[in-house]
């Protein structure tokens, strides 16, 4: 666990410009009964968070939130998404100290959590700028629309033959099954809930996944828990093209090292949301409150995109796939579907059954 604890004295090491008086003062256009809660989040003081954002892009948010509140501390846990779940359900039945704010990519996770009853409702001032899709009971709030692709190394695909459809990339599976077997790599469904969540949407979206993951199975593919993994693998020629990856985190590595790009679908391409709650048993609601609607906000979302992490907003300049390619993935209830224990057996067997009859046609 990594903790980020911005306080005055840290902020003053960073060399924060002063803030202004107005940094104090509710945000253009909310209500003046905001100032209600300003007052009481700064009587709290604090704010509690779990997520698995990276503490690197989250840095500049914190910094942002703390010079328009000052006095509100933002203590910011990274986690990964099971672990959060893990730890906050832990921490809530034994009536411990826990985060007011949760803040997930793992959405089927937190969609349980909320249908739980751990979440509370909030109308958020911010809550008419997101599209409709993004909020769930006014307890559950999609931040971002993150695009799930793939990336590929440079040098072992030329840019000539990358495919950049999902029939293309099942047509290069079988067709370079043995330059590839050994070369692909995706997440472990069994795992990782976030690549369940990414393959099950596949199968919801189209039959043609199955014929695709046969391919994928004919090569022997490395199964891997995060995407960070299957990023540095991909970029070191270990493997030359890893499936369903988180496409912020890709972008920014490819930002920085020219080995690996990053492809989404044009047939279709998963977009799914990281999305935050406030905690039924929030000890600091006030200040939680504050840090959703900033993470909502123009300036939030702004300084979100600069990282990659592409904003739910859609009233704001912002890269975003065309509508026709795009596949959201709702916040709602249909994310509990595949969490029925039954199902998720079902699942898993039936695609250890595909790993295993991929091994045996070599």
């Amino acid at each position: 666990m990594r903790w980020v604890i911005l306080k005055i004295a840290i902020l003053a090491s960073l060399a924060v410009p002063a803030i202004p008086a107005r940094a104090q003062q509710r945000p253009t256009g909310y209500p003046r009964s905001y100032d209600q809660l300003i007052a009481a989040a700064r009587v709290e003081r604090q704010v509690s968070v779990y997520a698995n954002a990276d503490r690197a892009e989250m840095v500049p948010i914190i910094l942002a939130f703390k010079r328009r509140y000052p006095g509100v501390t933002v203590n910011y846990a990274d986690l990964g998404s099971a672990e959060i779940a893990r730890r906050f359900l832990a921490e809530t039945r034994a009536r411990k100290p826990s985060a007011d704010l949760v803040w997930s990519s793992a959405m089927d996770l937190q969609g349980k959590l909320i249908n739980d009853g751990f979440a509370q409702a909030y109308a958020s001032p911010e809550k008419p700028a997101l599209p409709a899709p993004a909020v769930w009971k006014n307890m559950g709030f999609g931040v971002t629309a993150e695009p799930i692709g793939y990336v590929y190394n440079r040098k072992a695909i030329p840019a000539a033959r990358v495919p950049r459809t999902h029939a293309a990339l099942e047509a290069m599976l079988r067709r370079d099954r043995r330059a590839l077997t050994g070369k692909v790599t995706t997440f472990d469904p069994a795992l990782s809930n976030v690549g369940y969540l990414y393959l099950t949407e596949d199968f919801a979206i189209t039959r043609d996944t199955r014929s695709l993951v046969e391919a994928m199975a004919a090569t022997r593919p490395v199964l891997a828990t995060t995407t960070e993994a299957m990023l540095r693998a991909v970029a070191q020629g270990r493997q030359a093209i890893a499936y369903n990856v988180i496409g912020s985190y890709a972008l920014e590595r490819a930002r920085r090292d020219p080995r690996i790009g990053v492809v989404f679908p044009q047939d279709y391409t998963i977009v799914t949301s990281r999305i935050a709650f406030i905690a039924r048993d929030a000890r600091h609601p006030a200040a939680a409150k504050l840090f959703l609607d900033f993470l909502l906000s123009r300036q939030g979302q702004s300084l979100l995109a600069q990282h990659s992490l592409w904003p739910v907003r859609t009233d704001m300049r912002a890269r975003r796939l065309p509508a026709g390619q795009a596949r959201p993935i709702r916040v709602g209830p249909q994310l509990l579907v595949n969490l029925d224990r039954v199902k998720r057996q079902r699942f898993l067997r039936d695609w250890n059954d595909i790993l295993v009859a991929g091994a045996k046609s070599q």
